[in-house]
């Protein structure tokens, strides 16, 4: 587990990850949830600086009743664009971080996934999943093999 210390997000990321521009159609966005299993997916610009990430929860949220609409009508809020209902100014961390301190904050925070942001530009996405397979990593390098166990 020692070995776990000298790990960074860059270490477990997973690298140039699918993203979309904040005027992706909410259709869209539910299609890729579905099509990856993804919970939520980062908003970028052309030059991939990020604006927002836009989650399951951020999907259903279009769908709350208000004063305007009691009944949403299911195809009008599908074609919202994601900068519509996405989150703006996400928590994000740097490649550099150590993946130790990216554990605490995955735990605080209670979220399943943050982006990476390096000079301002998306870079990665890294995930609970993620984090989870580096400490089996850092374990597993760290095994004894039975062999070489207490030699005379």
């Amino acid at each position: 587990m020692y070995e776990f210390l000298h790990y960074q997000v860059r270490d477990a990321m997973t690298a140039d990850p699918i993203a979309i521009s904040p005027h992706t159609k909410l259709r869209e966005v539910e299609a890729l949830f579905e099509a990856h299993d993804f919970n939520g997916v980062p908003v970028v610009d052309d030059q991939w600086h990020l604006h927002g990430i836009l989650t399951k929860f951020d999907l259903l949220k279009a769908f709350c009743f208000d004063a305007h609409a009691l009944i949403p009508h299911y195809d009008e809020i599908m074609e919202q664009t994601a900068e519509t209902v996405m989150t703006r100014t996400p928590v994000s961390v740097e490649p550099q971080l150590p993946l130790s301190r990216l554990l605490q904050k995955l735990i605080e925070m209670r979220t399943k996934s943050l982006p990476v942001v390096e000079n301002g530009r998306l870079v990665g996405i890294i995930a609970r999943e993620d984090v989870l397979k580096a400490l089996r990593r850092a374990a597993i390098q760290h095994e004894i093999p039975a062999h070489e166990e207490l030699r005379p």
